[in-house]
């Protein structure tokens, strides 16, 4: 740190180790003079770094016994008030600046909830008693504001267990600049990472990739992304057939992080399967294409897979969920099916994105006419639509700034509300079909100039696209057009981007931003220029969906085997290797009903419909649920859990459930034992391609062999055999 002691010019020379050295001329000026301090740019800092103005302190909704400040210190005016003026200002003495509560609570002097938060003679101490030493002055009108803070270095390459300072600038109104590293607030977005300390230094961990450390400073933010390299030689990587192969292959050898080798066609037909169409592959597919011998068989089988209904049923009931498609009583039926019909028609005639996005938003009258009207039956208040709106179509968290300036992102209360105004023409009434009071299901545009009031300045604001200029619409246009125009134009960084990493994570377990809905400066991507290229990709062709489900599943980079090297066990976030994950719960449900070889049954449908395929969240079951099958409460796909528990251990272990499935008199288990004149291992194997994809190994085989050899019920053996199948990880994992 330089301390200014007079005033003058100076050279400061430092110099490391390895004898090099860099000079800095220096000028000081005023330094006899007591600056006036500017409560806005100084003080209010100071509670911000301290933890003073958080959620968990003064900065929650009631404050805390009895003194209030604004969240983060987004609202400095009235934390002026609350200091200064509230209760007859006795939270500040100047005749006595250090006798101040201000300064005798935080410093533990008196008695403090929150423990001491400074000393005496510290930094903040001074700076807060000079303030009030002064006569807690707000600062002048002509006194600069902030503009924006950058952090030195923003980049840079850090090997395991280094160190490295950051440097804060903050850049003002009136084109001054100010040192503000010890006032800004660091955090890191992965901790397994690098950690930041209070004075912005970082400590790098030993685990491979890039991390960001958010800083934050009197309510706008900065990132300094460092990229952490394990330094290992890349030698050799698979073929780069697409251009998602060149820059995933690219950013491991700038990590030296070697990728493992491709996977093999049992493995991968599983795999593409699953994640296209949502269900096991078929023994007679497994047999073909282990037997084929064209060199470009993946690529026909992404192409088959794309073009068969199950990548319909699948991603309508991926869409579906995320789009609320939610029935609570029984007469919510009608819609919900009809909506999950729309959703189904549009995947399986490749309706392009932007083409489906603006028919779901725009869409008026009644769900028997225009069934995406029943969008808004379940999100039905202009704040839940811009909310679901942010975060489902551009990836991006905006409930935090409706009732104050996001913590992480440069938007506003302003920007919340402009956004909001988009739907504030919408109407909800009764149709025809429906005379459920409570429940209206018909979709009208009100005829008044669209708008929404931000409650804190309470002034109307007009329709604003996010980080863009007010538009004035006209009473008799809807409102609703002009923001799918804007999010759908070239220029939009945020739609197109959302839905290629929302679907990124899809095929690969992890979005290259992750979560895949929480799009922000302080939230970066693990490799920017893959996502700008999908980014760009994806506009190019027009928005088409089953073409980036094919892009992405033909390049090798999806294709790689899930079992990790000693060089890249540590990667977590440059699909090094394919990350293993759970089957959802209505795969995992269909899965069980394959190798059981059993219908399924959900009692109104028709009999043979498989989970994957039903219209709603009306028939989850046990199973279902337990396994964590979503009730398409919410717009965020963390809804649906892929944690591990002990009840689905359970309930795969013993439940009458899967127990029935097992004993089935049509199933698979009875059909073996039916089967007298057929070899023993060529039911193995055809167990083993319906369940794994996969030829059993021969010790697989002479283990079920013997076990059937000894049992006295052979089908109760068959059934045993099926049963521990399903409860290996190899059964419930896509890998």
């Amino acid at each position: 740190m330089v301390v200014p002691t007079t005033d003058g010019t100076a050279t400061i020379t430092a110099k490391v180790t390895s004898g090099q050295s860099a000079t800095l001329a220096v000028s000081t000026s005023r330094c006899a003079e007591e600056l006036p301090v500017n409560f806005e740019n100084e003080i209010v800092p100071i509670f911000t770094k301290l933890g003073c103005n958080t959620g968990g302190c003064h900065g929650k909704a009631d404050g805390q016994n009895g003194f209030k400040l604004s969240l983060l210190g987004f609202y400095p005016k009235e934390d002026y008030e609350y200091l200064v003026y509230e209760d007859r200002g006795r939270r500040v003495f100047p005749a006595d600046p250090d006798f101040s509560l201000l300064l005798q609570k935080p410093g533990n002097i008196l008695p403090h909830g929150g423990g001491q938060r400074m000393s005496p003679g510290s930094y903040e101490w001074e700076l807060i008693a000079r303030w009030v030493r002064q006569g807690t002055p707000y600062g002048a009108e002509t006194d600069p504001t902030l503009e924006r803070i950058e952090s030195v270095p923003p980049v840079r390459e850090i090997n395991f267990k280094s160190k490295q300072q950051l440097a804060v600038i903050a850049y003002y109104s009136d084109g001054s600049t100010r040192d503000v590293t010890r006032l800004a607030s660091y955090e890191a977005n992965h901790s397994e990472m690098a950690l930041a300390n209070s004075k912005g230094r970082i400590t790098i961990e030993d685990v491979p990739g890039e991390v960001a450390i958010m800083v934050r400073f009197q309510g706008s933010v900065g990132v300094f992304r460092a990229i952490i390299p394990q330094g290992l030689p890349v030698l050799a990587t698979p073929p780069e057939k697409t251009f998602i192969d060149k820059l995933v292959f690219a950013k491991q050898r700038q990590l030296g992080i070697p990728p493992s080798a491709l996977c093999d066609d049992a493995t991968l037909i599983r795999r593409v399967s699953i994640d296209i169409a949502g269900r096991l592959p078929t023994v007679t597919e497994v047999e073909q294409f282990l037997t084929d011998t064209d060199p470009a068989k993946r690529e026909r089988l992404v192409d088959r897979l794309v073009d068969s209904p199950g990548y319909a049923d699948y991603f309508a009931n991926k869409w579906a969920t995320v789009l609320r498609n939610k029935r609570r009583v029984g007469t919510d039926i009608p819609y919900t099916y009809k909506f999950h019909t729309w959703i189904r028609r549009a995947l399986r005639e490749n309706m392009p994105y932007d083409q489906f996005v603006r028919s779901v938003l725009t869409a008026t009258g009644d769900p028997e006419t225009h069934p995406p009207v029943a969008w808004y039956r379940e999100v039905k208040t202009s704040t839940a639509q811009m909310e679901d709106v942010a975060q489902l179509f551009l990836g991006m968290r905006m409930a935090c700034a409706k009732c104050h300036h996001h913590p992480f992102e440069r938007w506003s209360q302003q920007d919340y509300y402009g956004f909001e105004a988009f739907f504030s023409q919408v109407g909800l009434k009764n149709s025809k079909f429906n005379q459920n009071v409570n429940q209206p299901d018909m979709v009208y545009l009100k005829t008044n100039a669209p708008s929404a009031k931000n409650p804190r300045s309470q002034l109307d604001v007009r329709p604003t696209g996010l980080g863009s200029a007010p538009l004035d619409i006209s009473p008799h246009e809807d409102a609703r057009q002009y923001l799918v125009d804007w999010m759908v134009a070239p220029e939009n960084p945020f739609f197109a981007k959302a839905l290629v990493n929302r679907y990124w994570k899809h095929f690969f377990g992890r979005g290259i931003v992750d979560p895949e809905d929480d799009m922000r400066v302080t939230n970066p991507p693990s490799n920017p220029e893959l996502l700008d290229a999908l980014t760009k990709h994806f506009r190019d062709n027009r928005f088409d969906l089953k073409d980036l489900v094919r892009t992405i599943c033909k390049s090798n980079a999806y294709q790689l085997s899930s079992q990790p090297t000693e060089s890249n066990h540590a990667d977590q976030q440059n699909y090094s290797s394919f990350y293993p994950r759970r089957l959802p719960a209505e795969v995992l449900y269909d899965s069980v009903n394959a190798v059981a070889d059993t219908p399924s049954n959900f009692g109104t449908i028709p009999q043979g419909t498989t989970a994957v395929q039903l219209p709603d969240n009306g028939f989850n079951n046990y199973f279902l649920e337990v396994f964590g099958k979503p009730e398409a409460e919410s717009a965020c796909e963390c809804e649906r859990s892929a944690e591990a528990n002990l009840s689905q251990s359970l309930h795969l272990l013993n439940s009458d459930d899967v127990q029935g499935r097992l004993q089935n008199g049509q199933g698979r288990a009875a059909r073996f034992t039916r089967e007298l004149d057929r070899p023993d291992a060529d039911k193995i194997r055809e167990l083993y391609l319906a369940a794994f994809g996969r030829e059993p190994r021969p010790e697989e085989s002479t283990f079920i062999l013997s076990q059937i050899a000894e049992s006295q019920n052979e089908q109760q053996a068959w059934e045993d055999v099926i049963w521990a199948i399903l409860n290996t990880r190899e059964f419930q994992f896509v890998k």
